[in-house]
Parts: structure tokens; sequence; C-alpha cells
């Protein structure tokens, strides 16, 4: 592994951060999630369109740049610093991965040019609170999280040649807003029990989306009810034979979402908390106590200090785990587990070494905490990513040692 930047990579950084710090300050990020939308329509047409982010780890053929996930990662670090609150999570990493691995042909080249321009947004919908679990981080994505039969989930069903589906799902992130839902449903009853992905559009009939109240404003979510929603299968539409030796691997396909989101996530993460100790220091500089400024006694020296080490840990773990997504290598929820570990400790630190203004609702670090805790509640918490990386492994069943 070459740990050294190339200079497209240097270029996507610096110019990402120029943006942000000219459009997405905190009282812009604040206004920016009271927005209907839950974001600046205006900043998502430069980051799409001027930049374009969303189609950075796309294919040239569908309208992509070409890059790898590192590119993807590193944006979504200088993303991560300022809190930007826009839809690239839901549609570049999480959905178009999943239409570009399942599509047809005629889904990809209608769909993942539009994902790559920023014209289309989409969201990724998997029934109850199981987006962690669906997307294989915190445990084995085979089972019945999709419903498995019972009400609580979501159904499919074909009528007379079309797939509908009806059961709702939670938590979807920028479900109210997206264009295109990327919906997980359960199929086949008992007998022939299977999880298969299936295209919504914007406006179909019996669609019901509400925007719910989150933790962290800056990750819009919302609640998905589908009443009977007809429903275009992703991939070929074949017969409902879950024997066929063709069948899409759904399970797989989001495991290797999962693994991919993961390192991108920890990338964000690290660019949060860097971001969050960087305005501590700057504070403590800055605030005198006793005469002489706080930065300068020797506790606050030294938790600043196991923070430092902490973030550049998670920063190493990191960017290990955007290149890993290329060579094979599946670390992306320890690096997740330990970027998610070391934003917590970084905005925990600021919100006290900031006194009394750090609890204010005024005040910045907060948002920061919410960020660390709405992202464990969405794809963690930190002990189950690690608990089931470490499963995986088989490190505590006395056999052989494998990532």
């Amino acid at each position: 592994m070459d740990a050294r930047f190339t200079a497209e990579q240097d270029e996507i950084r610096r110019t990402l951060r120029e943006l942000l710090l000219k459009r997405c300050g905190p009282e812009e990020a604040r206004a920016a999630v009271r927005t209907p939308a839950g974001y600046d329509g205006g900043l998502w047409e430069a980051l799409a369109g001027q930049l374009g982010l969303p189609g950075l780890a796309l294919p040239e053929a569908y309208g992509g740049v070409g890059c790898s996930v590192t590119e993807l990662a590193l944006a979504c670090e200088e993303s991560g610093r300022a809190l930007a609150p826009s839809p690239l999570l839901s549609t570049a990493v999480l959905a178009a991965p999943l239409i570009l691995a399942l599509g047809s042909a005629s889904q990809r080249a209608g769909l993942l040019p539009r994902l790559a321009s920023g014209e289309l947004t989409a969201a990724l919908a998997v029934p109850g609170a199981g987006l962690a679990t669906a997307l294989g981080l915190v445990g084995d994505n085979r089972g019945d999280w999709a419903g498995g039969g019972r009400a609580g989930g979501v159904q499919a069903r074909r009528v007379e040649g079309v797939w509908r589906l009806y059961g709702q799902a939670a938590q979807v992130l920028d479900g109210h807003s997206a264009g295109l839902l990327v919906v997980a449903a359960h199929t086949g009853g008992f007998a022939r029990s299977r999880t298969l992905l299936f295209l919504v559009r914007e406006g179909a009939e019996g669609l019901v989306r509400a925007r719910q109240t989150s933790l962290d404003e800056t990750r819009p979510q919302a609640r998905i009810e589908l009443r009977d929603v007809e429903a275009e299968l992703l991939g070929e539409d074949e017969p409902d034979d879950p024997d066929r030796p063709d069948k899409p691997d759904v399970p797989g396909a989001l495991a290797a979402v999962g693994d991919t989101a993961a390192a991108v996530l920890a990338t964000e993460a690290v660019g949060a908390a860097d971001r969050a100790l960087e305005r501590t220091v700057e504070y403590v500089r800055q605030r005198e106590q006793f005469g002489r400024a706080i930065g300068s006694f020797q506790a606050v020296k030294h938790r600043l200090a196991d923070v430092y080490v902490a973030v550049q840990a998670a920063r190493s773990a990191a960017y290990y785990a955007a290149w890993a997504t290329a060579h094979g290598e599946n670390v992306g929820g320890l690096a997740l587990a330990q970027a998610l570990e070391a934003l917590r400790t970084a905005s925990s630190e600021g919100i006290q070494l900031h006194g009394g203004i750090g609890f204010t609702w005024e005040h910045e670090a907060h948002l920061y905490f919410k960020r660390a805790s709405g992202d464990e509640l969405l794809f963690g918490p930190v002990h189950r990513l690690r608990g089931y990386a470490a499963d995986a492994a088989r490190l505590f069943d006395g056999g052989e040692v494998t990532v």
C-alpha cells in the first residue's frame, strides 16, 4: 500500500474544503437542515455539477469519473469536517453501488448517469431499524431482517406479472426527498423465502413518506410506508424462482456495499473528529483562567494529546479500509468502530473543555457529538461492529484467524 496521496486526490480535498468553507459554515448548515429537503439544493448542485462527487466512484461508461472508493472517502472526509448535510451518502455510497452491482443493463443505463450528475437522488430503504444488519456490519445479513413472512417488514408479491410492495421502513436516510427508493423486501413466503431489492419512483401511488425527527439533523431520516405500491425488481425480472442458477445474490451485494460504506463513513467520522479537535485546541489557546490560557495546563494538554492520538489512529484505519475495499479485504467495520469512537471522544472532550459555552445550543460543539451518537445508532454500536468483526475473523473459537 502506498500511503501517499496523488495530485488528483490532493486537488479533490483542497477544492472541496475551499467550497465548504465558503458555503457550509455552522449557520449555513443549521439553515439547510430546516429546509423541506434537509439540505441546501444550491450546494448540492455545486457538489454534483461542478465537482462531480456523486459520480466519483462510478464508471465513466455511466457518466461517472471512474475513480476508486478512496477518492469518494476523501471527499466525504471533507464533508464530515463541515457536517455538510447532503444526499451524497444515501445516493453515491448506498444506492448507486447496488444499482451498479445488481441492476439490468437498461436500469444501469437509465439511472446511473442521472445519479452521477446529481439530477436524481436515491435512498436505500430497509425494514425497521435494520440498516446495519442489512449491510452486514453487525451480523449475518442472510437472515429474515426484511420481514421473514411476518408483519413488520416489507413484503413483495407478484400480481398479474407486476411486483407490488406493502409494509414500512423507518430511519431511511434522505427517504423523504429522494427521487428513487431502493427497497429491500421479503418474498417467497416461508418455503421459498428470500430478500430482493426493488425500485420505487417518486410519486408512486400508495407511497407515503414522512420526515422523522432525528438526533442528528444533518442526517435527515424518513419513515416510508408502502401501501400496495407498484415496484420494479432491481435486476432482470425473471419468474420468482429462488432455485435458478443465475439468481441475484442480494445479501452478498448488500454486504459488499456495507463494507465500502463503512470505510467511507469511517473517513467522514475522522474528518468530523479532526475538526472538533481543531476547534477545541483553538479555544483552549484563547480562554484564560487564573491569568493564563487553559491550554497551558498540563491536565488539558494530556486530555487533548489522548484525543489527538485517537484521531490519528482512526485516520490510519479509515484510509487503509478505503484502500482495502478494492483489494478484497473486509475491514470497513473495524475502521468504522475506531472512527466513531474517536469522534465520540473528540466531541465529548470538546464540549467539556469549552466549558459553559460548549453546552449551549448556539455553539457547534453539540453538532459533532450528535453526529457521533447518530451514526452509532444507524451503523453500530461500536461494540457490535467489533464483536461481529471478531466473530468473522474467528478470534475466539481457536480457529485460523482470517480477515
